[in-house]
């Protein structure tokens, strides 16, 4: 991660195949494409990759995911259950619709805790929103029992774990609905795009048509094309399609190499005393992306990371301090500020943030160093690379615990 690392001689014959046809929209204009339909070709691979029946590309991971809410029906005054840790588009997608973001603390899987998800339904509750963060995913098995009993969406924010699967099943697909995000620090880029799949026909044709202002795509008149429902503009273009459809092809190779380049860092960690690596639920493999592993405490996780930057280990995260990616820093929505008028369902319902206890979730994020895993290294940069992080994390850990 991530695949621009890689870009070669397929991302830039996929992509002169539209400049040359100077068709960049991926709708319409039949007779000057050459035959080229890079968007349609693209959705064909991602399902057939994914196992499902549909996808629907558009223009980001933030838009399939307010999309794939909207397709089935969610809106204001319908809450969603999220995770503390994620990125904040999890809940700009929710607000979009005038829907309320429920947070939920998270376990040592860093995603959704099952036993907190459920103290967190109430009869506002639609959809139930695990986020596989980092490469990893949320217990899915025990989210699918308790929205079955419920009667809940279970819809996964897989952006960023393409490639990870749970139970035999590529991660989104397991849950009704699935979204991947393909901008351009994703383990497969179109530089900016992403992507909701789903087996559910009525989802699949909602979001066709949502994406693309409501037109419903009957016929080869784009003109004449009627409007069900209203819509918007979050449509993919086909130069953004062309570089994921390359990169989708090379979606298996990738994951070699992060494994393999995972695999060097974790049998580094994995014996110094007083490391935990994080939970991988049993029935699931993770897209290795980045490589997550717990210290004793917070003080300890914090002077880690610190210790690394300053040890030239560059992309190295500590999530616990992050602006945009966990709860402690989102004063944004804590306080409700907002460019226009928020929907009164959303000024209402959004619970007290600024009081709200996620200690649960302090203690798992505070102690956790992340570590991003390139594509681009070889064995030898890998293996010094592996090298150097052990050194960093038992010489803070003798410093900070004597």
């Amino acid at each position: 991660m991530p695949g621009f690392e890689l870009f070669g001689d397929l991302e830039r014959k996929h992509v002169n195949d539209v400049l040359e046809s100077g068709v960049l929209m991926r709708y319409g204009f039949d007779g000057m494409r050459n035959g080229h339909w890079k968007a349609v070709e693209l959705e064909k691979a991602i399902s057939e990759r994914m196992q499902v029946k549909h996808t629907q590309l558009v223009s980001s991971g933030t838009s399939a995911l307010t999309i794939a809410l909207a397709s089935a029906g969610i809106g204001a005054g319908d809450e969603v259950i999220m995770p503390t840790f994620t990125f904040v588009a999890s809940f700009e997608s929710i607000i979009a619709l005038g829907a309320v973001p429920v947070l939920v603390d998270i376990d040592d899987t860093l995603t959704l805790d099952p036993e907190k998800v459920e103290e967190a339904i109430t009869p506002k509750t639609k959809v139930v929103m695990p986020v596989h963060m980092c490469g990893s995913m949320a217990q899915l098995k025990e989210l699918k029992a308790i929205c079955e009993q419920h009667d809940l969406l279970l819809l996964e924010d897989a952006c960023q774990a393409i490639g990870g699967s749970y139970d035999g099943k590529p991660l989104g697909s397991y849950g009704d609905l699935g979204c991947f995000s393909f901008d351009y620090v994703k383990t497969i880029t179109c530089g900016e795009g992403g992507a909701i799949i789903t087996n559910n026909e009525t989802y699949a044709t909602h979001a066709d048509h949502y994406s693309d202002h409501g037109h419903d795509h009957v016929g080869k008149d784009r003109g004449a094309e009627t409007h069900p429902f209203l819509g918007y503009n979050f449509r993919i273009s086909e130069l953004n399609a062309a570089v994921g459809l390359a990169q989708i092809s090379r979606l298996d190779d990738f994951l070699a190499i992060q494994k393999k380049n995972y695999t060097i860092l974790r049998e580094a960690l994995i014996d110094i005393q007083g490391v935990t690596m994080r939970r991988v639920p049993d029935e699931g493999e993770e897209n290795y992306s980045f490589l997550t592993f717990f210290l004793p405490d917070e003080e300890t996780a914090r002077n880690t990371h610190k210790a690394l930057g300053k040890n030239g280990v560059d992309g190295c995260f500590y999530w616990f301090d992050n602006n945009w990616h966990y709860v402690k820093k989102w004063d944004h929505l804590k306080n409700k500020t907002s460019l226009g008028k928020l929907p009164e369902e959303v000024l209402n319902g959004l619970p007290d943030y600024h009081s709200k206890d996620f200690s649960q979730s302090d203690y798992w994020l505070g102690r956790a160093v992340c570590v991003l895993i390139k594509l681009g290294w070889t064995e030898e940069e890998t293996k010094a690379r592996a090298t150097k992080i052990k050194e960093v994390v038992q010489s803070v850990k003798s410093i900070t615990l004597g």
